[in-house]
This record gives structure tokens, sequence and C-alpha cells, in this order.
């Protein structure tokens, strides 16, 4: 409760902080003003993640309306974050999101370094990794006093350099596109610097121990991926998009299929791939611009080819939506942990019924509060293949790993209340509870935009 009594507090003053830089609206009195020009945001960072912990820094984020004929519709975005988080993650980007720069090209452009002191790591297949919750840091919260010196055995640090060019040109107008793009992603995997974690602790309550080491030492992780590596990432593909507006559509769809190839030429590894994504969207009105119905569909998996294990969680979606981790948490099955769910292939669904309780303007902005309910599901649908005779030369393995487990749905359930501001700048806070204890317990997400 004082966590979330901290987060209200914290969504109240980033509301109020992006209204003020905000233009001043229009004389001209309308159900809602359109902005034109130049429209300027920045704020501290607000968020919260059960996985994650809470965020701390600052963001700018530059919208440019041009004339305000396709309001809400921008121009330009300019977006960029420097913050952390408590749980030791690190976010350094920019992003620009335009259709201006070449002519009937919507292009979208990332530079990241994301860091990571300790990221989810669960092992492969789903339920066929189980999950202790003993050994993770969920057990701080419910028994604060047991010994907690396996409290990161779930964990292993990354350091990942990322960069993106994507684009979009119309087909058929804007309701049938092509996609084409590039990525470069360089993974540094590391075990826990527990040291460094442990400093300046009368105790120490964190240990070298972790399922990533155990996964090495069993040999399910091969010594040339185990540090991670570099990688360029080709991609192409369809959309097929009729949403009425992007930020919280009330009808129509948004469908995606898209071939990705990661060629070894273009590694510093010998591991080449390819993969195919597939995501459907669709969108219904309930009640005209109060109440509406959306849910989300998305299978991805590999078609050929071999992959690292640190490029097996990367969850993918059109831009301007960023490229997240695995299947579980904020962005994908909530009340799930973050990673929880990673195999050669993998789907989720999301179903969430969203109504605005409020609609009036703040600070002579345009502004309405919306809540929601949701259940989210994902499964392991291409197994990762265990090392032959695993159980018999590694028989501690099966503390962890029991390959005759049926994978079935990880499920999630929850509610949320989201914060808009001029129906681009959308605070959401949603709270997961997962459907079972190998999934983990429940979690708090504080985020900006609706999740899909």
């Amino acid at each position: 409760m004082k966590k979330l009594r901290w987060a209200v507090i914290l969504i109240a003053v980033t509301i109020s902080l992006q209204a003020q830089d905000e233009p001043s609206a229009s004389p001209d009195k309308k159900a809602e003003d359109v902005k034109t020009g130049w429209t300027f945001g920045g704020v501290p960072v607000v968020a919260y993640d059960a996985d994650q912990g809470f965020k701390y820094g600052a963001l700018v984020n530059l919208y440019n309306f041009g004339d305000g004929s396709r309001y809400p519709m921008y121009d330009h975005s300019i977006y960029l974050e420097w913050s952390r988080t408590t749980k030791g993650s690190g976010i350094n980007q920019i992003t620009w999101d335009t259709d201006k720069l070449i002519p009937g090209i919507r292009s979208f452009f990332e530079g990241s370094v994301l860091t990571e002191q300790a990221l989810d790591f669960y092992g492969f297949n789903g339920y066929e990794s189980r999950y202790d919750l003993g050994l993770s840091d969920l057990a701080i919260d419910l028994n604060p006093a047991d010994d907690l010196s396996d409290r990161l055995y779930y964990r292993h640090a990354r350091r990942l350099i990322r960069v993106k060019a994507d684009f979009q040109g119309e087909i058929v107008g804007q309701k049938f596109r092509w996609l084409a793009g590039a990525g470069y992603y360089n993974n540094k995997i590391d075990p826990v610097d527990v040291d460094k974690l442990n400093e300046g602790k009368t105790d120490n309550l964190l240990s070298d121990n972790s399922l990533y080491e155990d996964y090495i030492d069993w040999g399910i992780i091969d010594a040339d991926e185990a540090n991670g590596g570099a990688h360029t990432l080709l991609k192409g593909g369809l959309i097929y998009d009729t949403r009425d507006n992007e930020p919280n559509p009330f009808k129509g769809i948004w469908t995606e299929m898209q071939l990705h190839y990661v060629p070894s030429l273009l590694s510093n590894t010998d591991y080449g791939y390819g993969r195919l994504v597939f995501t459907h969207r669709q969108y219904f009105t309930i009640i005209p611009e109060w109440m509406n119905v959306a849910y989300r569909v998305s299978y991805q998996g590999k078609i050929f080819g071999e992959m690292p294990f640190y490029m097996l969680p990367y969850l993918f979606n059109t831009a301007p939506k960023l490229t997240t981790d695995g299947v579980g948490g904020s962005k994908t099955v909530r009340g799930v942990r973050r990673n929880r769910i990673v195999g050669e292939g993998f789907a989720y669904g999301n179903f969430e019924v969203r109504g605005k309780i409020l609609k009036t303007k703040f600070l002579k902005q345009n502004f309405y509060i919306a809540l929601s309910g949701f259940v989210d599901a994902g499964m392991v649908t291409q197994q990762v293949e265990w090392p032959d005779d695993l159980l018999l030369t590694h028989p501690e393995a099966a503390q962890h790993i029991d390959p005759n487990v049926k994978e079935i749905p990880h499920i999630g359930y929850g509610g949320g209340v989201h914060f808009v501001l001029n129906q681009n700048f959308i605070v959401t806070v949603d709270y997961g509870i997962a459907a079972r204890a190998q999934d983990g317990e429940t979690g708090l997400y504080i985020n900006l935009n609706f999740l899909y």
C-alpha cells in the first residue's frame, strides 16, 4: 500500500508538469481543442514495475502536430529518456518517429543502451522449468526473516546496445502497408555482480548461486553463447491497419506479419536464424467515445537456424512500439513474472475492457481518466531441446527441470486505471494477478500508454 500511495502522488505530479509544459489551448471553444505546432513535455520519469522496482530519472517528449489537421496524429515525435530502477535496470534512449522525413514513408529510429544488473531468468520451456518462490526476491516481502542467500538465483546481468531503423510505406493507402528495417543488438551477459550489490551491507545477503550459471554447468547454455554476442536483424513484412486512432482505438483492426533474418555473416558468433512474427489486434466500440473492448493475439517462432539463448526472450512489435523482453510481466502477461515464458516459439493473448469515467479540461488541456479490466495468457509453443541424458549426467538438475511436464497457458488477470492528456500522453497503472504460484503472485505496473 505504501508503494501504491507514493505511485499515485507521483502520477499526479507528472501529469501536472506535463500539462504545464504544453502550450496554452486555443481560445476557440470546442469539445476538444486541436493542437498545432510543437508541444513540449519534460517531466520526471514516473513508473513502477513489480519486476524492476521503482523507476526514476527524466524524460522529454516533443510532438509536432503540424497544422493540426491530423490531430491527435503528429508529424514528429522525439523521445529522450534517462532512467534507472531500484532493482538495477537502466535506460539511456532516444527515438524519433516521423512520416515527414521521407515523403510517403513513416520512419522510426532508436538508439538505446539498456542495462540490467539482475535480469529475470527462469529457464526454458515454461512449466518444464520449475519456479521456486523461495529462491526469488519475492521472498523478501513474504518472509523477511528467512535466509535470503539465494534471492538472486533467477537472475543474470545484461548490457544491451540497440540501434534500429524501421520504415513503413503505403500499398493501399494507410490501411495496407509494407514494413522493412534493420536492427543491431549487442548483448553482454554475465552473472549478477553480487560483490557490488553486497557492498556496504553488514550481512552477505546475496550469493553467487544462479540458474544461469547452473545452465552453463549442465551444458544447456553453450560456452560460445554464455556471455552474449552481437547480431544484426533484418526484417520485412506487411501491416493491415484500420484503427480509428493510435493511442486508444475504438474500432478497427491492426494485423501484422514480420519475417526476421539474423545472418551469422553479420554477427560475431556462428549463430544465424529466421523467425516469424504474427500479431493481430482488434477493437470494438461498446459505448461511443466512452467504452471499448480490445484483444490481441500473437505468435512468434523460429522457422530455421539456431538461436542463442539471449535472443530467445525478445518480443517484437511494429514501430513505434519498442522491442521488449519476453512473455510475462508488464507488456504481455501481467501478474506473471517477466521472462517466465521463454522458448524458441511462443504465443500470447490479451483481452481488455476499457471505459472512460471522466472527460474534462485539466490546466487548459484535454484530459480523461479510464478504467480497464483484463485477462492475459501466454505459453511456449516451440521448446528448446534439452541436452541428451541431462538428468542422468546432472541429476541435481531434476530439482529445476522436468521435461515431462505438459505446457499449458500461463494466465494473469487484473485491472488498471489510465490518465490521458491530449490523447497521446498516457500514464497507465495496471495490477495483475498470476493464476498459478508457479508464475509468481501479483504485479503492479506504472508505465506510459495503453498496452496495445
